[in-house]
């Protein structure tokens, strides 16, 4: 069995304190020896060393039959760890998971361990958050380099596109589309896209009248064309402005009429889901699919992989920089922090509450594992020392008891 550093020093404290405890002994039976025929106060000296051999000899007979058979005689009710080593390892595997794998305990422990802040605390401090990016970056970088464009091909392959063709996916976008309408935030998008739209009229000028002069039949004037043109062009800039800026236009409306519209059908009309999932089974049915997945997949690789080993670039820059705000919120946020405490609370008592039981089993399957003589060494090696104590105390004990016998029979 390897020996670690911390067995080694145990191990030195044991042999020292039986040493200890066996020198208190040898030096009895010498002082028991040396006054044997000596009377008066002798004699209460020769009694408290024949008391002391008896505590000592007793108490030694009782530590090491814990252990090992005394002597090496098979004595009944002796090497008790070795011959129960099984039922011991099970009520120790019960006795942690009654009273400290439980739901209170351990949120009264992280309540009182502050496990947010000092995480706060770590990540401001030494350059933590530096090399968290830095190990992260690692990892993430090397995981990404060893996925092979075949796996990725056969998961979107064998794996997505069927499970999306198998699946009625209009209910879904139905659903998400009427959350998004009621919570309005289509608003957002609208807005910006009406934004853009305006930017791109005012800008292309020329272009957007160009469009419509060569839209304009061939018997008018050009002249006419280019003042009709510039006309149509400023309605439609007018009238795109007029749409951002009145919340409650009719174009608003009729749009948010029309999607209202498209995710009830959606959801709830035949025909619309019909459509919609045969529009669904067309795209997925496209060769090209899978290919531009693939594309799409590896141009993404490519560039986190680089951002990534780029020790000064911007990813790993605001990475620090986000993980070092983090832990700055930690310390000077109180609510926060006892919101990510309540949190882990919640999931340390959630799988204590489900699996306590069967981690603490891996008291028993260990215990199982030892033969009866290393369980017995390995439990010695770490209370082994204390134990001694009671040998030492056995032994002094047992003498001043001997005195005091010897006084009161004196006396009697």
């Amino acid at each position: 069995m390897p020996v670690s550093a911390g067995d080694a020093a145990r191990l030195r404290g044991l042999r020292k304190m039986r040493s200890l405890a066996l020198s208190l002994l040898v030096l009895a039976a010498i002082i028991y020896v040396a006054t044997r025929s000596h009377g008066g106060a002798w004699g209460y000296v020769n009694a408290g060393a024949e008391a002391a051999m008896v505590g000592g000899i007793a108490d030694w007979f009782a530590v090491t039959a814990l252990f090992r058979h005394p002597l090496g005689l098979p004595i009944p009710h002796t090497a008790i760890i070795p011959n129960r080593k099984a039922s011991l390892g099970e009520s120790l595997q019960e006795f942690v998971a009654d009273n400290f794998l439980r739901e209170d305990v351990i949120r009264e422990r992280i309540q009182s361990a502050a496990v947010s802040r000092r995480v706060g605390e770590w990540l401001v401090t030494d350059g933590h958050s530096q090399r968290l990016v830095d190990e992260g970056s690692r990892v993430l970088s090397d995981a990404l380099s060893h996925i092979k464009e075949s796996d990725v091909a056969a998961v979107i392959e064998e794996a997505l596109i069927p499970r999306m063709k198998e699946e009625q996916l209009s209910p879904v976008a139905g659903q998400l589309l009427e959350e998004v309408l009621r919570d309005q935030a289509h608003r957002g998008l609208v807005d910006l896209a009406l934004d853009e739209l305006g930017r791109w009229l005012t800008h292309n000028h020329d272009e957007v009248s160009a469009l419509i002069e060569n839209r304009a039949p061939s018997w008018t004037p050009q002249w006419l064309d280019k003042r009709v043109a510039g006309w149509v062009h400023e309605q439609v800039v007018e009238w795109v402005a007029e749409i951002g800026r009145t919340p409650n236009h009719p174009a608003r409306i009729a749009l948010d009429g029309w999607l209202t519209e498209l995710a009830r059908d959606l959801q709830h009309d035949p025909s619309t889901m019909e459509r919609a999932e045969r529009l669904k089974d067309r795209m997925l049915s496209q060769p090209r699919v899978i290919s531009t997945s693939i594309q799409l997949w590896d141009a993404l690789r490519r560039a986190l992989i680089g951002s990534l080993g780029d020790e000064a670039g911007l990813l790993r820059r605001r990475a620090r920089e986000e993980i070092d705000a983090f832990g700055q919120r930690l310390i000077d946020d109180p609510d926060l922090s006892q919101r990510l405490d309540a949190t882990i609370s919640d999931i340390a008592a959630y799988a204590v509450n489900h699996y306590g039981h069967e981690v603490a089993t891996i008291i028993s399957a260990t215990v199982n594992r030892w033969d009866g003589k290393e369980t017995a060494e390995r439990i010695e090696l770490h209370v082994g020392r204390d134990l001694q104590f009671i040998r030492i105390n056995g032994t002094v004990v047992g003498g001043l008891a001997g005195i005091a016998i010897h006084a009161i029979s004196t006396l009697l």
